[in-house]
Formats: C-alpha cells, structure tokens, sequence
C-alpha cells in the first residue's frame, strides 16, 4: 500500500506521538490511565525470533497504559494453547509470498484453519474472493487495499512489524535459489551441489 494511503489507516500514521496520544485516549474512555493499568499477559514462541518482538511489543504497551508480561511458551506447547485461543495477546510470526491471496484466505477468512483469532466478517470474506478472481492487476491491488483497510478498522490481527530477513552462503555452495526477503529460501537440498 503505499505511504499516502497507509498513513490514514488505524494505527498506521507516522506520527507516533500522536498515535499514542490517540491509544491512551482510547484507553482512558474505557477507564485505565496512568493510576489504573491494564494487565495483561503476551504468549509468543520461546525463540529469539519471537520474543525480541514480544519484548518491543511490551514496552510499547507501557506508554498506552498496559502493563504486559512476556509469557514464553515452549513451542511443542505454543501452537496447541494458541488453536485453543488460550491467550490474551499471542504475538506470532506470520509469512506470505508476494501474492497476497493464501494470506488473505488463511488468516482472515472465515472458519479458515489459521485464522486463530476467530475473526470472521463475511462482508471481507466476500471481498477476498472478489479480489481472487480479480484478472485486472490494478483493479486487484485496489481491492486488496480496501481489504487491507477493512481489516486495520476493524483491528482483525494487527500487524505488530515487519521483519526482513536474507540468506548468505558460500560462492562454492551451487544450485542455491535465494528468495527475496525469507529465511525459508526455497531449499530443496537436492538441488543443492559442491563446487569444491
């Protein structure tokens, strides 16, 4: 989305100051402030990747009113408690190619398997669908926009960051295919070759 567009969605203006101005407005309107703080608990993977953002994350909450607590969940224990909805804040990483079709299927669809947040709106649903059989690449990337603002309204998933990420290795490592911005990169060790 670009920047002129992204500004005006919930959360995204580049302002912070005024971003969290408007957060503890809406935090005072439900009754916290600095002298009643919401307590809450955020449940991400024991692993690096998860909890550095985790950890951002709750010193951002700090300056809204909300005292966090960083609950690192063993992964072999993450994914079932987070299908439960056993959490109050669950900071998870999410990938996509550059198709945003399956992300908008899996995450925000209805009744869809990934979509752990139990979001469901079928006006979206129907807006998804459109923009997967939109032909026209313009008139798709509008639709997707409208559906990228319907979902930041409605605060479906927010997006907490984008990370991005690169691959090195070695000149003598061949049949190597790098993908742009992923640390999956496409292995298929079979096609990988020594030239050494």
């Amino acid at each position: 989305m670009p920047p002129d567009l992204l500004k005006d969605l919930p959360g995204y203006d580049p302002d912070v100051k005024k971003n969290r101005q408007q957060a503890r407005a809406i935090m005072e309107k439900l009754g916290y402030g600095p002298n009643k703080r919401l307590k809450v608990k955020v449940s991400t993977r024991d692993l690096p990747t998860y909890r550095s953002p985790a950890v951002i994350l709750l010193d951002q909450l700090k300056e809204i009113y909300v005292d966090a607590e960083l609950e690192a969940v063993e992964t072999a224990t993450y994914f079932p408690k987070i299908r439960r909805k056993d959490f109050i804040i669950g900071l998870n990483l999410q990938t996509s190619g550059p198709d945003p079709d399956p992300a908008l299927h899996q995450f925000y669809a209805c009744g869809s398997s990934l979509n752990w947040d139990g979001y469901c709106n079928p006006e979206v649903d129907k807006m998804i669908e459109q923009q997967s059989i939109e032909g026209d690449e313009q008139k798709r990337r509008q639709q997707v926009w409208a559906i990228e603002r319907k979902l930041a309204e409605e605060t479906a998933r927010p997006i907490i960051f984008y990370a991005s990420a690169g691959t090195c290795w070695h000149p003598h490592v061949k049949g190597v295919t790098l993908m742009v911005n992923s640390f999956f990169n496409g292995y298929r060790y079979e096609d990988i070759w020594l030239d050494k």
